[in-house]
């Protein structure tokens, strides 16, 4: 039986991404075949398919870091045919055929079943941004953060894991000051709970102090370089800062000062291949206390054949939330 899939390929060193008809046989090794329901969009499926980034590791690859649907076949015990699913992150989509695609097959330890709470489209409207969000506040938290520390600072606010992020804390009890370059987006910001909204061009990156004035509790960093420099440079005392993304850049250039004088922590945030009991654990959390108050309205549906369209707001920076592609509903 053929099914539709969304393919990425390399044609004289040129990234070309196409609708294909795929059958069973070309799916990759795996205990569990799934049809899929729903995906969704992230920054590294666009740059993925559009190679404006290196993300595929192997090609071809069907994209689409995240997945979730029902169970069609499975060789694992742990799992049903007719259970519903979801598979985010791992090699999905960048060396495994991924979510974009009506069918999958994946190992079995790379899927874990719907908690209950979440339908299929809002795991997805979560997916991997979701799960990078609560992983951050869950070793945050773990780390010693509370609401009564003071306030946290999310950057890359407007983005899919941002948007999330001061969404989950707030809901949370915790003070959150969202920063972002788009002052346009400053109500959205606050209806999903940002107590403040700091624009990133009030910032003076140009001279961050080796320990600049005490301000936060806890950051939540989308973007890396100065931003992130920066944001260690103000932490409070104890302060805790949650890496997770490189939107801005990939480097850091900063001091010890705020780490060994200050006590600030740096915690990397690995929502690619951390595994139990964390995944679970955070999936867990999402249905239940940490699951999003306004996930709802920071969610956009669109149908698989408008997935190409939706790429270039990704690269070009003008998305804000979540974009979730109805697969096979």
């Amino acid at each position: 039986m053929s099914f539709k899939a969304y393919l990425i390929n390399q044609e004289d060193t040129k990234i070309v991404s196409r609708f294909v008809d795929m059958d069973d046989a070309q799916l990759d090794p795996g205990e569990v075949t799934i049809a899929v329901t729903h995906s969704s969009i992230n920054y590294k499926d666009a740059l993925a398919a559009t190679g404006a980034g290196r993300i595929i590791r192997r090609f071809p690859c069907v994209g689409g870091i995240d997945l979730a649907g029902r169970v069609l076949a499975t060789t694992d015990s742990r799992f049903s045919v007719g259970d519903e699913v979801i598979a985010t992150s791992y090699d999905i989509g960048v060396a495994h055929h991924g979510g974009y695609a009506q069918r999958a097959r994946v190992p079995a330890n790379w899927v874990h079943k719907l908690p209950a709470g979440l339908s299929l489209a809002e795991a997805m409207a979560l997916g991997t941004a979701g799960f990078t969000a609560g992983l951050g506040v869950v070793r945050m938290e773990e780390n010693g953060l509370r609401p009564g520390n003071g306030p946290v600072v999310v950057s890359g606010a407007t983005g899919g894991v941002g948007s999330l992020a001061v969404d989950i804390l707030s809901s949370r009890g915790y003070e959150v000051v969202a920063l972002t370059g788009k002052e346009s987006e400053s109500d959205y910001l606050k209806q999903l709970g940002a107590r403040e909204v700091m624009l990133r061009q009030s910032l003076d990156l140009a001279k961050i102090k080796p320990l600049g004035k005490e301000l936060w509790a806890g950051a939540v960093d989308n973007l890396g370089g100065d931003v992130l420099a920066w944001m260690a440079s103000t932490m409070k005392q104890g302060g805790t800062i949650a890496s997770i993304g490189l939107a801005a850049s990939m480097s850091l250039n900063t001091t010890v000062a705020p780490f060994i004088l200050r006590g600030a922590s740096l915690l990397g945030i690995d929502s690619g291949y951390i595994g139990e009991p964390y995944r679970s654990g955070v999936w867990q959390h999402l249905a239940t206390d940490m699951k999003p108050r306004h996930l709802a309205a920071m969610t956009r549906y669109i149908e698989f054949d408008a997935l190409p369209s939706a790429f270039d707001d990704y690269i070009q920076g003008r998305v804000k939330g979540r974009v979730v592609v109805n697969i096979s509903n």
